[in-house]
């Protein structure tokens, strides 16, 4: 079945084959990319604002993708797990990922999720950990990430972030939003991450 996602879709593949990355290439060629179409709902979400600051921001690597999502931001089905009560207005107001495949993403995978995550300028997602293993390119420069025991650094549009089985890690945001492509296998794909000691489902 054709949809209208199906570009998205290519568009994700094409940048993340012209990664230079034994990891991500190892991913990739894991996935099989003939995936069944889902049938979503969209729902926009007020982060979604911060997408045409991401446009500009982007490499040229990653602007065809970037373009494209900008473009069908508000037919696509974005997810947020946390409520104002967790994390505050601010938080809510600049946060969202978008399942572009698995189990509940537009396109049908039982064995690896991967997608998009939106954060505003200054906000800090607290330090979190899972079971599935976790590689995050980000598409947008100058946000702070930080792994384990160790501080904040910060990393640049197209580096590779690798964050293994049950490492916590965490980012924070500075004067731009951050867009950042991810990858969840090998561990259950809507496990729930935790963060501060409380369980909560998410990505991340």
């Amino acid at each position: 079945m054709t949809t209208k996602f199906d570009e998205l879709l290519q568009q994700f593949h094409a940048y993340l084959a012209s990664l230079d990355s034994a990891l991500v290439a190892d991913a990739v060629g894991r996935i099989d990319w003939e995936m069944a179409a889902r049938d979503l709902e969209p729902r926009p979400l007020g982060c979604l604002r911060h997408l045409d600051r991401a446009v500009e921001l982007a490499p040229p690597a990653a602007k065809p993708l970037v373009r494209l999502l900008a473009r069908q931001r508000n037919d696509l089905r974005w997810g947020q797990t946390y409520t104002e009560a967790d994390f505050g207005k601010a938080f809510i107001d600049n946060y969202g990922w978008l399942e572009v495949f698995g189990t509940r993403g537009h396109f049908a995978n039982e064995d690896v999720a991967a997608g998009l995550l939106i954060l505003g300028p200054d906000i800090v997602y607290p330090d979190h950990h899972h079971v599935a293993e976790e590689i995050y390119i980000p598409l947008t420069g100058g946000t702070e990430w930080r792994m384990g025991e160790g501080g904040f650094g910060k990393r640049e549009a197209g580096e590779i972030v690798h964050h293994a089985s049950n490492v916590n890690h965490a980012m924070r945001t500075g004067a731009e939003p951050l867009l950042a492509l991810y990858i969840w296998r090998g561990g259950p794909l809507a496990q729930k991450s935790t963060i501060t000691g409380a369980a909560t489902q998410g990505r991340g």
